[in-house]
């Protein structure tokens, strides 16, 4: 009878010592000062919203304060850190299952679907919360669920109480120039983008149906993508509080994160074909081709260049450099008293734009032969290509008996300047490309030259342009815009 008390006893022990162990783990597995905060309130919404960090700096973060916050609202809140790769220094998150962290770069020993930020969100609505936010007052994710539901707008969002708190602006896209038109926004608080720190919520299926949701600069990248989309955002008056320990305090890596965040944002706009970006007050950023640069198309095919087959037309920085070399050009000529005039497609911008044609990859000029003597850079390019003082490269053309001068050695977007003569009154030149517009006419419409404006200056031009035009290109060429070769891609307006 006493063994079996013993043996009684020392079950009880161990059994009590089994139920410490496990109290101690789940104690150290709970947000830190869970006890100290008191109860924990349980979100009426709970596993409807999942609760995703995107936006962070490895280096220097506040996001394990952001994940405890939340979880001391709701310890079943569902939370998802997504990184590109494995952030170092190593997060600090809890390792409970409804905490995980993505990684968006696949691995060789990783099946596809975990680089897929989707596989870990099984609610029905995400909740974007920057670093730097905290989840502070209660019930803040319930009330932006039934914002969001009683509202028309696809996405709603709260400002994060930081120095830069969010503020609604209006948002144009255009795909086919290229460009993104910031502006204040009409009727805000709802408006097509914002500028700031704030939580945004949106149905998960939106998020996952955009063609790069996820992408870094996130609001950059989520609002080019919902405006496009005709998406708006709903502003609400309510508010996130800042982090108690900010990320970024030090000066040094405030200046990392700019330098990292502008390379990462000039990364995004390239790839998402944005070239110019064009802020609310009339200040342009551009994202393409330079000087120092490749022109941002390669060669022409079939005089039909890459872009219009993708529904676009010429970027705007090229047309920006074909401006800027046309009116350099022109001055050169004009200092060196060479009788020139618009050519072709640049005639027809002119009178039909003022402008080059938005689809135009060239500028044409015709010159007078005998004039050529009277040139510095044209002399020079008789015998081999001439870089001169301002870049700009003066050569004879490998197509024939004409002029190329290019924006620089290693951007080639060109003006070609066509030297004719006349013969028994017509203007003739002794090389001929297989183009409609290419033919000879008559002597009088240089006689005067006429004044148009330009790419942004006043250009030398045929008088009775129009019947130059259509002498050139066929009746009505003026008011029906087509593209350079119709049998390949024809023009469908707008």
């Amino acid at each position: 009878m006493r063994l079996t008390r013993c043996w009684a006893a020392l079950a009880a022990a161990i059994i009590l010592n089994l139920l410490v162990f496990f109290y101690v783990s789940w104690l150290q597995h709970q947000p830190r000062n869970a006890r100290a905060r008191g109860p924990r309130r349980t979100s009426a919404i709970g596993p409807r919203v999942t609760v995703l960090i995107r936006e962070f700096e490895a280096f220097d973060n506040a996001v394990p304060e952001l994940v405890d916050s939340f979880l001391q609202q709701d310890p079943a809140q569902p939370v998802v850190v997504v990184a590109d790769t494995l952030p170092y220094p190593p997060l600090a998150l809890p390792r409970i299952p409804n905490v995980r962290l993505a990684l968006l770069q696949p691995a060789l020993d990783r099946p596809a679907a975990a680089s897929r930020p989707e596989t870990y969100v099984a609610t029905e609505f995400v909740a974007l919360v920057p670093d730097g936010a905290r989840a502070e007052s209660p019930g803040h994710l319930e009330r932006m669920v039934e914002a969001l539901r009683g509202s028309s707008a696809r996405l709603v969002a709260a400002p994060v109480a930081t120095a830069n708190p969010a503020r609604c602006l209006a948002l144009n896209i255009s795909l086919r120039e290229w460009t993104a038109r910031y502006g204040p926004a009409p009727s805000a608080p709802r408006c097509d983008a914002l500028d700031g720190d704030a939580v945004l919520l949106l149905r998960s299926r939106d998020l996952f149906n955009l063609s790069v949701p996820l992408a870094r600069p996130l609001s950059t990248s989520l609002f080019l993508q919902t405006a496009l989309r005709g998406w708006a955002v709903q502003l609400l008056d309510l508010t996130f509080a800042a982090a108690h320990q900010p990320p970024l305090a030090t000066a040094h890596a405030r200046w990392k994160a700019d330098r990292e965040g502008r390379s990462r944002r000039a990364a995004l706009l390239r790839s998402l074909g944005i070239r110019l970006v064009s802020w609310e007050g009339g200040r342009l950023e551009w994202f393409g081709c330079s000087k120092e640069s490749a022109r941002c198309f390669g060669t022409v095919a079939g005089d039909t260049p890459a872009y219009l087959y993708e529904g676009r037309w010429t970027p705007p920085c090229c047309l920006r450099a074909l401006r800027e070399t046309a009116r350099y050009v022109v001055g050169v000529l004009e200092a060196a008293g060479v009788r020139y005039w618009l050519e072709g497609g640049s005639l027809l911008g002119a009178a039909r734009h003022g402008d080059i044609i938005p689809w135009d990859y060239d500028v044409d000029l015709g010159i007078y032969l005998e004039d050529v003597g009277n040139c510095e850079q044209l002399r020079g390019a008789e015998a081999g290509s001439v870089v001169d003082e301002r870049g700009f490269v003066w050569e004879k053309a490998v197509e024939g008996d004409f002029f190329r001068v290019q924006y620089s050695e290693s951007n080639h977007l060109h003006v070609d300047l066509w030297p004719f003569y006349p013969r028994n009154g017509v203007m003739t030149k002794d090389t001929w490309l297989d183009h409609r517009q290419d033919v000879e006419f008559p002597e009088h419409f240089l006689q005067p030259l006429v004044s148009l404006p330009f790419a942004g200056f006043m250009a030398q031009a045929p008088n009775n342009y129009r019947r130059f035009l259509e002498l050139k290109f066929g009746p009505g060429v003026i008011e029906n815009p087509e593209y350079p070769n119709p049998a390949l891609l024809s023009f469908t307006g707008g």
